[in-house]
């Protein structure tokens, strides 16, 4: 069967899929997607998978995807990140028989992406994209899709958008968001961002941001022109699908002892219309009005935002976490100023931290594939495949000489003898 493309690969295989269940780590694995699919979601996707892991663990595979198979849930796409074509298609590959499409992540925006240097943090390499795409869609027997973030300008994210659909993408789902907007920064989601890649591309588009009610998946059709919309939870925030409103799982349970103790009349903390045990849309409030809730300052309040690994402190305890500061209790001298902290060079190959004194500049991993393939040692890594393999040649070589050595020996055994035979048989 030839592999479908573009629209006839969203009508055929997606079965025009237009309620889209976001891939989210931790949380969308196979009972999360049956429920999802139970109540109306047509189309889901697994976690973000790490690429890079999934070739080289056979257990990752399994617990992550071979184990999470079965008829009801598809169509399926499995989604990676990755920064290296070569594993990219690798890890594809491994997954292309249990899905129905490959979904290479462009919008992660959070720190653990930044420091792997995959997920938004790629938006700018442009040449490297290009060529991962390439690659998996000459490889791949089934389509290849991105999710992306945009940028602040509208034309760039229009450029980086065709790029991705003229390298080999066959379905881009936007995110309307960039990837500073994270967290408490978030804000509202740019349909224009959206609508304008929807005008400017020939291949389906999925809008992703701003739905809170069933009916905002409507709207943001008509508003952006996609062909379906994605739509994701994080705590109360929810996932809304067949005329209802479907949180987590966890997100349902609330304390037994806050209701309890609820007078009559009250009002529900934190501005929602209704009580937080009652699935209902959850806008998360930004800095500013976090700050004058607790009556401070925006300034006061803004001095660190949640998590804000980029800007760590110069050390100093009032900025720093609670666990950080039982560290500085525990030792005093511990600075935290990310300019001391020691900067790892990188392998060459996979962006891991590379090996101090391998001889090729790789991680272990990369060291040892290389240094088996070329018979190559690595004594920074303890590797000694050459010289391993030059003691098995003396070993076989010794052999032959002990052998030639038994064969003279048995000659020259035969030869007395018979000298000896000649010797007796002239006496007689």
């Amino acid at each position: 069967m030839p592999k479908l493309e573009g629209f006839e690969f969203w009508r055929n295989t997606l079965k025009g899929a237009r309620f889209v269940v976001a891939p989210m780590v931790d949380q969308s694995e196979l009972a999360w997607r049956l429920l999802s699919r139970r109540h109306g979601a047509q189309l889901c996707y697994t976690p973000m998978l790490h690429a890079q892991v999934f070739v080289r663990d056979a257990n990752y595979r399994k617990e992550n995807l071979y184990c999470d198979v079965c008829p009801e849930d598809r169509p399926l796409i499995v989604q990676f990140c990755a920064n290296d074509p070569e594993v990219f298609v690798q890890a594809a590959l491994l997954a292309q028989d249990y899905c129905d499409a490959i979904d290479l992540n462009l919008g992660c925006p959070q720190m653990i992406a930044k420091r792997g240097h995959y997920g938004a943090f790629l938006q700018e390499e442009w040449k490297l994209l290009q060529k991962m795409i390439v690659l998996a869609n000459e490889k791949l027997s089934v389509p290849i899709t991105c999710k992306i973030r945009v940028f602040p300008e509208i034309g760039k994210t229009v450029k980086y958008a065709q790029l991705l659909e003229e390298a080999g993408c066959q379905l881009l789902t936007v995110h309307g968001r960039t990837k500073e907007q994270k967290g408490p920064l978030a804000g509202v989601a740019s349909w224009e961002h959206i609508q304008a890649v929807r005008k400017a591309v020939n291949i389906p588009v999925f809008a992703n941001g701003n739905i809170q009610y069933l009916s905002d998946v409507e709207q943001c059709i008509q508003k952006t022109g996609v062909q379906g919309v994605m739509s994701a939870g994080r705590k109360r925030e929810l996932l809304l699908l067949d005329n209802c409103v479907i949180s987590r799982v966890y997100s349902i349970i609330s304390p037994q002892e806050e209701i309890a103790n609820l007078k009559e009349d009250e009002k529900p903390k934190g501005g929602l219309p209704f009580f937080h045990w009652i699935c209902q849309p959850y806008v998360r409030p930004g800095p500013k009005e976090v700050c004058k809730e607790n009556g401070t300052s925006g300034m006061e309040g803004s001095t660190r935002g949640k998590r804000a690994l980029e800007d760590e402190d110069d050390g100093n305890s009032d900025g720093l976490s609670k666990n950080k500061q039982k560290k500085k209790l525990r030792n005093p001298n511990k600075s935290f100023d990310p300019s001391l902290k020691p900067k790892y060079a990188k392998c060459d190959q996979c962006g891991n931290p590379k090996g101090n004194k391998c001889v090729f500049n790789l991680c272990r991993g990369c060291c040892k594939k290389r240094a088996f393939r070329e018979t190559a040692d690595c004594p920074g890594h303890g590797l000694l495949f050459k010289t391993k393999y030059e003691k098995s040649l003396s070993w076989k070589n010794g052999q032959s000489s002990l052998e030639n050595i038994e064969v003279t020996a048995q000659k020259g055994e035969v030869e007395e003898t018979l000298l000896l035979k000649e010797a007796i048989d002239g006496v007689a």
